[in-house]
Parts: structure tokens; sequence; C-alpha cells
């Protein structure tokens, strides 16, 4: 069985939060939880929902569904829109730059490890 959950125009950078994604890809789900309640960054919130999102579609799916049973088949963190803001930041050489304000698209697919598929 395998359920899925996004998470769209999350604020933060998409770099910073594959930082993260990559600590909990291929782990248990009660793993994965532990390891984004004791990482200290920003973005682990987020995540942290998305994959609780993730595990609530499954038991929608299948009430019987054990939950210690699911790993992290998927995780995936692509950029979304960037916000062009008009305040300007300083920058070398008397330039000065805009500020981003970035996006990020958080996708986790979980799946039974009993269950192979070929």
């Amino acid at each position: 069985m395998e359920a899925i959950a996004k998470g769209k125009y999350l604020k933060g950078s998409p770099q910073k939060a594959r930082l993260v994604i990559d600590l909990i890809r291929g782990r248990n789900v009660q793993e994965a939880l532990a390891i984004l309640r004791f990482t200290n960054k920003r973005t682990t919130k987020a995540i942290e929902k998305v994959l609780l999102s993730a595990v609530a579609n499954a038991k929608e799916k299948d009430a019987a569904a054990d939950v210690d049973n699911f790993i992290v088949a998927r995780a995936v963190v692509d950029s979304g829109p960037t916000k062009y803001r008009r305040r300007v930041r300083p920058a070398p050489q008397g330039r000065a730059f805009r500020q981003q304000r970035r996006c990020k698209h958080v996708s986790i697919v979980i799946k039974g490890k009993d269950i192979e598929e070929g």
C-alpha cells in the first residue's frame, strides 16, 4: 500500500530543506519522525506536517494499516515560485541586490515495507 502527501508553497529555501529530507529518505516512519523532532532546522516543522499527513492518508485508505510497517519510500523537495521583493540588500562595491523570498514544494510517499513490488 502506498500513500502520498504534498505540501506546496512552503516558506524557505529548497536547498536547505533537501538537507533534512536526505536524513529521512528510506527510513521507518517512526524513526523519521524522531529524527525530525530532534533536528535543529527551521524547515523540519513543515516536513513533519507533510509526513504526518501521509500517515493520515494511509490510515484513511486502510484503517487496519500498521504505521510501524511504513517506510519513507520517496521524499522530494522541488523549488516553488521565487518572490522578488522591493527591498534591497547591500552588495559589494556599492551594488544592491533584491531580496528573494523562496518557496518549496515537498512530496512524501510512504509504503508498507512488507509489500515488495517488482
